[in-house]
């Protein structure tokens, strides 16, 4: 089994933990990991690491995120989303009097740069403790807000006191305390009532395979829908690199920077991380300019 990144359509009622070890135990590896979490509710792409690609996970994780999501106005939660318990529930009156015009005026206001709080049932850990697990026990710790970005939020369909919002977002975003202030701005209260996540980074759910449906596949049938490491990190700027520097590189030895900038595509952002490749373009190392001497540094190496 090739090593990569492999996108799963998750269905609603499963952990993506428990997406995992269903996946782990089809493709028979030893490494797999998710590269960021979907709530069991929720459904929608889940990108998979696949052996030597678990080590690669940091880079989606930050990477931008797209949903389609439905929020449900007057009624607030204390998970913000349909799984919680209800903690408050605005007058009829007042959700009746909200107009789709000013509801999407509101929803409008969240594009932009922004401070989030996360909702204290969330998989942060406060000293070594998911909150999750904290909130059962009706522990509710708040973090600090955290600086996310909305590239773009429209309304797509209303049938108040339910709409449903497509956002393209930073990494890092809870679109269930999205829910949660857009009906604190509307001064109705609201949850989060679906979710499902359609793109991440460069993958799209278009382009996934639903777990059922892997579930029925041979590992050989499988392996096409997993993604090259080198193919999946594509954002970053590439060197091939030649026979020699490659057996530099199995030796962990230093690359100076002689030997790597004058390969650089001319449009290449300074100080970023490169991919190094073979004449295959299968990724050898992932290397960082050093800041105080003419050399690279690594970041993985794939070579062993």
């Amino acid at each position: 089994m090739k090593d990569g990144i492999l996108a799963i359509h998750k269905p609603e009622g499963i952990s993506s933990a428990g997406v995992v070890a269903r996946v782990k135990r089809v493709l028979g590896v030893k490494k797999i990991g998710h590269t960021g979490t979907l709530d069991p509710f929720a459904t929608g792409l889940l990108l998979l690491a696949v052996e030597k690609a678990t080590r690669i996970s940091r880079f989606f994780l930050s990477g931008s995120k797209q949903y389609r999501a439905r929020v449900r106005l007057g009624i607030e939660t204390d998970t913000y989303d349909c799984t919680g318990k209800t903690v408050f529930e605005a007058d009829p009156v007042i959700v009746n009097a909200l107009s789709p015009e000013v509801v999407r005026a509101v929803v409008a206001q969240f594009i932009g740069c922004q401070e989030q709080i996360p909702p204290s049932f969330s998989a942060l850990k406060h000293e070594g403790q998911p909150l999750y697990k904290l909130a059962r026990k009706g522990v509710m710790i708040q973090k600090p807000p955290r600086n996310i970005e909305i590239f773009s939020i429209c309304v797509d369909q209303m049938d108040l006191p339910e709409f449903e919002i497509n956002v393209h977002c930073s990494g890092g975003t809870y679109i269930r305390s999205l829910a949660y202030d857009i009906g604190k701005k509307l001064g109705c209260g609201a949850h989060l009532s679906g979710l499902c996540r359609t793109r991440s980074s460069a993958f799209d759910l278009d382009n996934s395979v639903a777990l059922d449906v892997l579930e029925r596949m041979t590992p050989e049938e499988i392996e096409p829908y997993i993604l090259p490491m080198s193919e999946c990190l594509g954002f970053l700027p590439s060197v091939q690199v030649t026979s020699a520097l490659e057996k530099k590189i199995s030796y962990g030895q230093k690359l100076s920077k002689e030997e790597i900038e004058p390969q650089l595509p001319l449009d290449s952002v300074p100080d970023s991380i490169i991919r190094l490749v073979d004449s295959s373009n299968q990724l050898l190392a992932l290397i960082e300019p050093d800041k105080a001497l003419p050399i690279y540094n690594y970041c993985c190496v794939f070579t062993s």
